[in-house]
């Protein structure tokens, strides 16, 4: 499989079926695809908790915030698990 985005922000990602915002059940944790190969992570009322490059290859999510960490997460059934969470994806 080919990498879809390799961290480049200039990179525009054409498949819809994760783009979009996918949250927790009880919302307090969102994340928001952006077809640009930009992310950002809502946590309660803070919108930009976090931020930076995303990165797919088949199902499988990689991440790259801005302040240099990263992390990983995976799309399974309709479900995306990132870090012991479990997001559905929302409504547009």
């Amino acid at each position: 499989m080919e990498r879809t985005n390799a961290f480049n922000s200039n990179t525009t990602i054409n498949s819809n079926h994760y783009i979009g915002v996918w949250a927790t059940r009880d919302g307090l944790i969102r994340h928001e695809f952006l077809p640009n190969g930009r992310y950002t992570e809502a946590r309660g009322d803070k919108q930009n908790a976090y931020s930076g490059y995303y990165s797919v290859l088949g199902n499988h999510v990689e991440y790259l915030d801005d302040t240099g960490f990263t992390a990983e997460g995976d799309f399974r059934d309709g479900v995306y698990y990132y870090a012991g969470m479990v997001l559905v994806k929302q409504a547009a």
